[in-house]
């Protein structure tokens, strides 16, 4: 005993020896990773530096290419003059991008952008009078000294710049000096307080003959406390000696093997057991020759799983002792197997998601493209009543292929959802007339609502199209005619409602039940009644997808879907959508009469990778009197800004670009250099940047492709805060005005 005190007591003195180094170590290596990123941070002010001091440079450069004109005519001066210009707006940008974390900084930068602009207007205006009015013209620009002016200012701004940044330098030059000053004296003294320790385990060692005693007595607690976890324990542990005799065992080892209790007692042999749990041609338990004889490593533990006649999965561990024996650990696995079988069904549901996601971009495109081409085409033709058919045949066909597009999405919950508060009271009953009308007359459409009703919270046009599907399916089931009931009420799923369906969340909901006198559904049908193209209509009669869209777009809406279906009984389809708290219910409108497609004479910047894509997006745009400006991906985007950067009013782009400029940091770069530069975001497939767990961030406008004509023209005016307004009409011609402010 007293040996193994004092063995206890050097690992105990080795163990903090150990961690006094590891502390030592870790506050080092945090120290030098401090000091590392104060270096990064320096580097970064270096680079600030530099560019800040180009960005002077390139003024003078452009100011001294002016100058060389002016005085010489001579054409070979604006070269550098040209590309002078032209950096001062990359430097700018980038000088932007590198003080995105210094708001005194951006601050500086912001105010000096209109005066370069001006400074560099000037210079244009002085080129332009040299070589329209000779140089007496441009002497009188440049004798007003407004060029003079501007650019000493321009020079006071940079050298705020490069002052402010100098000063962060130094800063950060101190503090890394500071820091290894701090690691030099850490190393000492984690040197010292280990001298400390060893003369401190000097005194362990004596103070352990003294507790040699109390050791003991903790061993036998130690012992019970082992004995009574072992009895807790939800999995059945049974312990077989070398002789392969039962030493010891848990309660819950007889309750999993099914054992009588004259059976567990010590000595019992494992032959015994095994015997005992054999079923017809398969025993539960190793034979003996297979413990001897089945392992290629006898210290290996072996895992084995075994289902019982009552259902129940077990799973059987034996895990080999040095002296010989084993240990024996039964598990029930049976929740764990249902568990199972459920990922495996979300897993399956999650690959349909991924690959209708990975379709929907390239098929959406191709469908703009032909939508696009289709529109734009029956907006030229006039008194072709043929033609007009067969392009409105196509368009419809289109059309149909971005609604199945659509359809996919949502029940893969990867359409973009823009929820807000309904008044289901004010919104449904302008639904009845439209359902009456859809449905034909042989349909009985009955509606009810309870007062009091609580705003709902889901995309009103989603909903719209939700309860349409259902009334469409309620139709099928009811050939003869029947009754179609649309009820609206407010209800509350509970915790005990939630403990017996795993997605619902416990809550106040707003609930919408559609109701038919049809058919009903079987058991068998109503298991996969929301799975994509499942569907009991002939070939030809349904996709599939409008239920499976239904519990797709109230999923992703955080509600829940139940259905109650009997042969011969009709069916009830409740949508229980969470309840609007602390928000306006804004009552659902309609659009009024169709008016003409809204023109405007701004100036759009399109970038879009995919060409035919782009070149209808620039036609549709161009025929509306917009002045169009392209580009392929976000690099040329940029560069096209640079050169048109004071008239470009609106960007509409792609959100996946190819290159290193994608969609969403097009737009911040864009507007970081003028922040009144509208952007629409265009999208085939929404799981990007703009979306965030299938909603819209906040002020992004997204139009989804395939989009039409109108839809394009609507949402590029709504985005400039332009509505049309039916005065003086000619033609298409619409004038448009502001918006006025709310």
């Amino acid at each position: 005993m007293t040996r193994y005190l004092v063995t206890r007591a050097n690992l105990l003195v080795f163990g903090v020896l150990v961690a006094i180094l590891a502390l030592v170590g870790a506050v080092t290596w945090e120290r030098l990773n401090a000091s590392r990123a104060a270096r990064e941070w320096s580097q970064h002010s270096y680079r600030v530096l530099a560019v800040t001091k180009d960005l002077a440079i390139a003024l003078r450069d452009a100011e001294r290419g002016q100058r060389g004109y002016l005085l010489t005519g001579r054409d070979e001066y604006l070269g550098p003059y040209n590309e002078a210009r032209d950096r001062i707006g990359l430097l700018r940008g980038e000088l932007q991008v590198l003080t995105v974390d210094n708001p005194s900084q951006q601050g500086r930068i912001r105010a000096l952008a209109p005066i370069v602009q001006r400074k560099l207007e000037e210079l244009a205006q002085t080129v332009q009078a040299r070589r329209d009015g000779g140089p007496e013209a441009a002497l009188r620009i440049v004798n007003t000294d407004v060029g003079r002016n501007d650019m000493r200012e321009a020079e006071a701004v940079v050298a705020s710049i490069m002052a402010d940044e100098q000063r962060l330098l130094d800063e950060r030059l101190a503090q890394n000096d500071a820091r290894a000053r701090w690691v030099r004296w850490m190393v000492v003294g984690g040197s010292a307080l280990a001298t400390l320790t060893l003369l401190w385990a000097a005194r362990l060692l004596n103070q352990a003959w003294a507790r040699s005693h109390r050791t003991e007595a903790e061993q036998r607690d130690l012992a019970l406390r082992l004995r009574t976890t072992l009895d807790s324990l939800s999995q059945g542990v049974a312990v077989f000696g070398p002789d392969r005799k039962l030493a010891s065992w848990n309660a819950c080892f007889q309750v999993l093997l099914d054992l009588p209790k004259a059976m567990l007692r010590p000595n019992t042999t494992y032959g015994a057991f095994v015997e005992h749990t054999a079923e017809p041609g398969r025993p539960a338990l190793e034979s003996e020759d297979q413990i001897r004889h089945g392992s290629r490593n006898p210290r290996e533990a072996i895992t084995y799983e075994r289902q019982g006649g009552d259902g129940h999965h077990l799973e059987i561990r034996r895990t080999p002792m040095p002296d010989g024996g084993f240990v024996l650990t039964v598990s029930d696995m049976t929740k764990r197997a249902q568990a199972e079988a459920v990922l495996r069904e979300a897993q399956k549901m999650q690959a349909i998601g991924q690959l209708t996601g990975g379709i929907a971009h390239d098929f959406n495109n191709l469908l703009q493209v032909i939508l696009g081409n289709l529109e734009f085409v029956r907006a030229k033709l006039d008194g072709d009543a043929k033609l007009q058919h067969r392009i409105e045949r196509a368009s419809w066909a289109a059309q149909r292929g971005a609604t199945l597009t659509g359809q996919l999405l949502a029940f893969a919950r990867k359409q973009p959802l823009a929820p807000a508060a309904i008044d289901l009271a004010a919104t449904m009953p302008d639904l009845v007339p439209l359902l009456r009308r859809t449905l034909g007359e042989h349909m009985e459409v009955r509606y009810v609502e309870t007062a009091g009703l609580w705003p709902a919270m889901a995309d009103p046009a989603q909903l719209e199209s939700a309860v349409l599907n259902l009334a469409l399916n309620a139709r099928d089931a009811m050939p003869g005619g029947g009754r179609l009931t649309i009820e609206l009420g407010n209800k509350v799923l509970d915790e005990e409602y939630a403990r017996h369906h795993a997605e619902v969340v416990p809550g106040d909901y707003a609930m919408v039940a559609v109701s038919d006198t049809g058919h009903g559904m079987t058991p068998e049908v109503m298991k996969r009644v929301f799975e994509p193209f499942f569907t009991t209509k002939p070939d030809g009669k349904g996709t599939g997808l409008g239920l499976a869209m239904v519990f797709g777009f109230v999923k992703q809406s955080g509600g829940h879907v139940k259905i109650y279906s009997e042969p011969g009984e009709g069916t009830t389809v409740k949508l229980y959508l969470p309840r609007a708290v602390g928000a306006a219910a804004a009552p659902g409108q309609r659009s009024g009469a169709p008016v003409e497609l809204p023109r405007g004479s701004a100036t759009v910047l399109v970038v879009e990778d995919e060409p035919a894509v782009r070149e209808i997006a620039c036609a549709i745009l161009s025929d509306l009197g917009y002045r169009v400006l392209e580009a392929a991906d976000g690099e040329e985007a940029l560069r096209v800004f640079g050169a048109n950067a004071t008239s470009v009013e609106l960007l509409l782009t792609d959100v996946v670009l190819p290159g290193k400029v994608r969609g969403r940091e097009l737009a911040e770069r864009v507007q970081a250099i003028r922040p009144e530069v509208r952007v629409v975001f265009m999208s085939g497939y929404t799981e990007n940047s703009i979306v965030h767990h299938g909603r819209l961030d906040d002020g992004v406008h997204l139009i989804g492709k395939p989009f039409k004509r109108e839809q394009l023209a609507r949402k590029v005016a709504e985005t400039l805060g332009t509505d049309p307004v039916p005065v003086a009409e000619t033609g298409n011609v619409v004038a448009l005005r502001p918006r006025p402010e709310a």
